[in-house]
């Protein structure tokens, strides 16, 4: 859990926070100030009055429009080939593409490609552990 208190410089600080170690949970102490100012708009952005609740908030969403960003990419890409990342891997890797596999669209679309898995796989696990 997190704890919220003001310190006399008049800033919000986090003083708690959980770091996850493996499939553990443990608590570790640290101060994150967090202006007033900066506060107030989490609080306005997110319409309720809780700092902790706002911030969670506000990270969750940003994992959704990632995640969905992410997949519009995949079914981008997915359209444009025709196929799976996996069997574009594939067939890139035998060279057996109807395009050849060392042409710069090629070779940019499969980086792109598995940069966007990358990241997929990356922020649906940090969805399932922290959401």
């Amino acid at each position: 859990m997190y704890a919220n208190s003001v310190v006399p410089s008049g800033k919000m600080v986090f003083k708690n926070y959980l770091v996850q170690k493996g499939n553990d949970m443990s608590t570790r102490i640290s101060t994150v100030p967090i202006s007033p100012r900066v506060g107030a708009l989490l609080t306005q952005v997110t319409e309720t009055p809780d700092l902790e609740t706002a911030l969670w908030r506000v990270l969750s969403d940003y994992l959704d429009m990632k995640i969905s960003s992410l997949k519009e990419r995949r079914k981008e890409l997915e359209k444009k080939w025709g196929i799976t990342f996996k069997e574009f891997s594939e067939e890139f890797e035998a060279g057996t593409l109807n395009q050849d596999s060392y042409g710069y669209e090629v070779e940019s679309d499969y980086w792109e490609w598995e940069k966007t898995e990358t990241l997929l796989d990356h922020y649906l696990d940090l969805q399932s552990q922290w959401t």
